[in-house]
């Protein structure tokens, strides 16, 4: 007969953060672990703030007995003279046996295993306390007397086998067939009679156990509300992920706030409201910041009025500190806080934020040397130390933007302060305006060329200045329409940390991270590989053309062009040839090596790889001709090492595209 196991942890409310973690952990412990020891049919986690659930169903009753027989070394080989040798030793180590219970048969050593029947109840006390010794947590704690660690108090073990208890203990907590459902919709215990019947229990006594179906009733529920009222929530995936695993029975409720604090940035009352409270802004169809908000409430619906009145008092008490905050920084023009910018440090060898502010003018001035540049990149970081700025921080740069505004800067000084911070991650919108675009470059570069300058270099999933993301970024920057230079403002920002040595290191690291990125967008690894130019634009864009022409008929005369001559070439002879003494194929492939590189150079300073890739498939015929006419390997050494000469002019050709 198959049963089902179920197993829950019941806890006091683990963080948000947590309850996914523990799905995750569990799975990876569990899924494989069962298939090993018994067979079953399905295996299902779920958590939610205050239990992690185990089921496990479609499993026997028992493991049945069964005998295993390995083959060993020969005897000769595992015995000498009537004595082990090491070899039978190890042989018997490995299957946990003596050397006295391995057999002889056919030549050869032979170890037998015989494993009784067992029952599955008894093995799985150890095999559920072993689960919970395998979790790890980000901080832990201990409570009462006990030395136990884990991510909250454990309050409860539900332990069971279809109808049976399995008798395990932790943490001075013994195991039962007793629940606890909703803490407020059902509080108190509940008797489990039968493993399958613990998530129906659950499910009737208001307890979602399972993380997507709490989504979808949020969602819902939002959905329901966006209806009724024509507004529409703002929800980030990662607050709805947090709401969802902050609740068991999740309810969506609206309230509201004084309209008086719509006079504040938006920014800073979506801020208020996601961030630090969790709530969902709700905005009118043209995108208008209104002072209604959702609530996502784990606690009873009836008393749904009392629920949103206290709701409503805490974030007008946030929103209060962020009308005072703005209102205490407009009092001081913007400029006023750059100085200020010397009490906040970037980084201990790298200097302060007034440092760090300096730098980025003298290397976006370098790029765009304009009045609105430079007025932007002196005032970027200003906003960090202002009021409101210090209390809401995802808020940077945005608020930059309304002061300078406000201190009468002109739309594309307080755009570009706004949005020099984009792209933050991958997918988010670039700077909208020319002086942001230059701005963001300025601090991206300032931050990767200061931590090479220092050696402290990204090291595996360590990258706490955000070096690789910043660096795609920049890419993403110049390739938007914004064309620069990278190697010289690599060149020229190594230069303010008078570090010029670590300009290879810093490119590499550039021209990396733009590989990643190609091969991310579905670039073949051999067009990639293929260019070896410094400037990452040129590198993309010549890599790009070239992954196009390999998907073309074209890209074979390419390829047999360049592999016919390049297997033969001889680099250490230079491309010095004489050309009075060539025959007809050897003028005629010299002749259209001249044409090409002409025709190629002209295409690349036009920035059409295109036709450069063309104009070299077009050098097929005639390298063709000149094998079929000449021989390469003339016995007379001055023909001979003259053809080598023009096959490396001709071979330079491909290296004027390819960069090498």
């Amino acid at each position: 007969m198959l049963k089902t196991i179920t197993f829950e942890i019941g806890l006091e409310e683990l963080p948000a953060h947590e309850v996914h973690n523990a799905v995750v952990q569990v799975k990876k412990i569990v899924c494989n672990q069962p298939g090993k020891i018994f067979d079953y049919e399905d295996i299902k986690i779920y958590a939610t703030p205050r239990r992690i659930i185990l089921n496990i169903t479609g499993v026997p009753e028992s493991i049945p007995a069964k005998t295993e027989e390995f083959k060993g070394p020969k005897a000769e080989i595992a015995f000498s003279d009537g004595k082990p040798t090491k070899a039978a030793i190890g042989f018997a180590r490995g299957k946990g046996l003596e050397v006295d219970d391995l057999t002889e048969r056919d030549g050869y050593v032979y170890a037998v295993k015989s494993q009784p029947e067992q029952k599955i109840i008894d093995i799985l006390p150890e095999l559920l306390t072993s689960l919970i010794d395998g979790l790890n947590w980000k901080k832990v704690m201990r409570w009462g007397d006990r030395p136990e660690e884990f991510a909250r108090p454990v309050r409860w073990l539900l332990a069971m086998f279809g109808s049976d208890v399995i008798d395990l203990e932790y943490a001075g907590v013994k195991s039962s067939n007793y629940t606890y459902a909703h803490r407020f919709l059902s509080p108190g215990k509940h008797e489990v009679k039968d493993a399958d019947n613990l998530i129906p229990l659950l499910d009737k006594n208001k307890v979602v156990v399972d993380e997507e179906s709490r989504k979808k009733i949020i969602l819902d529920q939002i959905k329901d509300i966006e209806k009724k009222s024509g507004l529409k929530a703002d929800t980030p995936q990662s607050i709805l992920s947090e709401v969802t695993n902050l609740c068991e029975y999740p309810t969506c409720m609206v309230g509201e706030f004084d309209k008086l604090f719509l006079s504040v940035p938006k920014e800073i009352i979506v801020d208020a409201m996601l961030v630090h409270q969790r709530y969902f802004p709700l905005f009118t169809k043209n995108g208008k910041l209104t002072n209604k908000f959702i609530v996502v409430s784990n606690g009873d619906a009836k008393f749904e009025e009392q629920i949103i009145d206290g709701n409503q008092r805490v974030v007008a008490a946030r929103l209060y500190d962020a009308k005072f905050f703005y209102d205490e920084d407009l009092k001081h023009p913007f400029e006023y806080y750059v100085d200020k910018l010397d009490s906040v440090v970037f980084q201990e060898q790298l200097g302060t934020m007034k440092d760090k502010a300096e730098r980025i003018q003298k290397i976006a001035k370098f790029m765009c040397d304009t009045k609105d540049v430079a007025r932007a990149s002196l005032l970027c970081k200003a906003d960090l130390v202002t009021s409101a700025v210090v209390e809401f921080t995802s808020v940077q740069g945005i608020m930059g933007g309304y002061y300078a505004k406000a201190s009468g800067e002109n739309d594309e000084v307080s755009a570009a302060i706004a949005e020099h911070y984009m792209p933050r991650f991958a997918g988010d919108d670039l700077p909208s305006n020319d002086t942001g675009k230059c701005v963001a470059i300025a601090d991206k570069i300032d931050t990767l060329c200061g931590m090479f300058a220092i050696d402290m270099l990204p090291t595996g999933s360590s990258d706490p200045f955000a070096l690789r993301r910043g660096t795609i970024g920049i890419l993403n920057i110049i390739r938007s329409g914004f064309p620069v230079s990278l190697t010289e403002v690599v060149k020229f920002a190594l230069s303010l940390f008078d570090k010029l040595e670590a300009y290879d290191d810093v490119m590499e690291f550039i021209l990396t991270r733009t590989r990643v990125m190609l091969k991310d967008e579905g670039l073949a690894h051999e067009s990639i590989e293929a260019i070896a130019v410094d400037e990452p634009l040129e590198f993309i864009n010549r890599a790009k053309a070239l992954d196009e022409a390999r998907k073309t008929d074209a890209f074979e005369d390419l390829e047999t062009a360049f592999a016919r001559a390049n297997n033969l070439r001889d680099a250490k002879l230079g491309t010095d040839f004489d050309s009075s003494i060539f025959g007809p194929e050897e003028k005629a492939l010299s002749s259209a090596i001249d044409i090409a590189n002409k025709n190629i150079s002209k295409y690349l300073k036009d920035k059409d790889y295109d036709s450069a890739l063309k104009e070299l498939a077009k050098l097929r015929g005639p390298i063709d001709d000149f094998f079929e006419g000449v021989m390469v390997m003339d016995k007379d050494e001055t023909v001979k090492n003259n053809r080598l000469k023009l096959l490396n002019a001709f071979v330079a050709v491909f290296g004027g595209y390819y960069g090498c």
